[in-house]
């Protein structure tokens, strides 16, 4: 009975003694520093301006708009030089007669020209 009574008493100064510590190493635990949330060197300075306009420029990529120039420009080009070619596929079939199998190299103009699109599409791409 001496042990039950020993053990109880040991048990409730243990709970006692955790009940009061908790609160303090909690305490103790939590109230470590903050970390301070550091900003975005992306950030515009003026949280209400779209990014851009706060007085900052946005990178300009020249070169690239350099290779867009060029590839504008090619692609008009291989435009005209298709307006050109189907324009003289449509002289060679009307001077053709109607009656007549059409000649090779009617054929072989009419590939070439759809191939050509095909190139402006892929640039276009680009």
């Amino acid at each position: 009975m001496k042990n039950s009574r020993r053990n109880l008493l040991i048990t409730a100064g243990c709970l006692g003694g955790i009940m009061i510590a908790a609160p303090a190493l909690t305490g103790a635990w939590q109230a470590g520093p903050t970390p301070q949330p550091r900003p975005s060197p992306n950030a515009p300075t003026n949280q209400n301006a779209p990014q851009g306009l706060d007085g900052r420029p946005l990178p300009v990529e020249s070169g690239k708009q350099e290779v867009d120039k060029q590839n504008q420009q090619a692609i008009r080009l291989e435009v005209q030089r298709l307006y050109v070619m189907a324009t003289e596929l449509k002289d060679e079939v009307d001077r053709t007669n109607s009656n007549a199998v059409l000649s090779l190299s009617v054929v072989k103009r009419a590939q070439d020209i759809e191939k050509l699109p095909k190139q402006i599409k892929d640039r276009a791409k680009r």
